[in-house]
């Protein structure tokens, strides 16, 4: 029976949400699987990938074939490296625990990667909430300008307004004088 690890479809339209499975070849899409090794969720920003590594390594040392976006995915997660790595051991290239250090080192670094990329995302929408804001209080400010030009009274020209303006503000200093000679 031939065994392939590819994807099952799950979640409504429009919002797929995918098991890793390994399955007999025959079998459906949707249908009959042998063991779920993990979910894969492109509907987030990085993708969600959960996944069983020794389960699916053991699918690969027994013969399974990952299909193209299987293969894509195992291969993020680390599962052909470990799978690579661990032939090594067979063959006496290597020994367990300098495989193990190895990819132990390669997930550390991996994880780095996706981190500074989310980082990279909260900053970019951080800026964009940011710009928002200050086109937003330029738009309020130019709206409180407009309404306070519209309240004022329209002033006269030429030198009658010179001369208003003058009376504007001589008037406050009498009746500031005013209020003295009463106390």
């Amino acid at each position: 029976m031939p065994v392939k690890i590819r994807l099952q479809r799950h979640g409504k339209k429009g919002k797929p949400f995918y098991w890793i499975v390994a399955a007999d070849a025959r079998a459906k899409r949707d249908g009959k699987f042998l063991e779920k090794l993990g979910i894969y969720n492109p509907n987030t920003n990085p993708a969600t990938i959960e996944l069983k590594i020794d389960d699916a390594v053991k699918w690969l040392q027994n013969g399974a074939q990952p299909t193209d976006t299987a293969k894509a995915i195992l291969s993020y997660r680390g599962v052909l490296l470990k799978h690579h790595l661990l032939g090594g051991v067979r063959k006496g290239a290597l020994t367990e625990e300098q495989a193990e250090e190895k990819f132990t080192a390669w997930l550390e670094e991996k994880e780095g990667k996706i981190a500074s990329k989310v980082g990279g995302l909260d900053q970019a929408k951080a800026d964009a909430k940011a710009e928002a804001l200050k086109a937003e209080k330029e738009v309020n400010e130019k709206r409180a300008q407009a309404a306070a030009e519209a309240a004022l009274p329209e002033a006269p020209e030429g030198e009658e307004a010179e001369a208003e303006v003058a009376a504007t503000e001589e008037a406050p200093s009498v009746e500031a004088e005013a209020s003295k000679e009463e106390e």
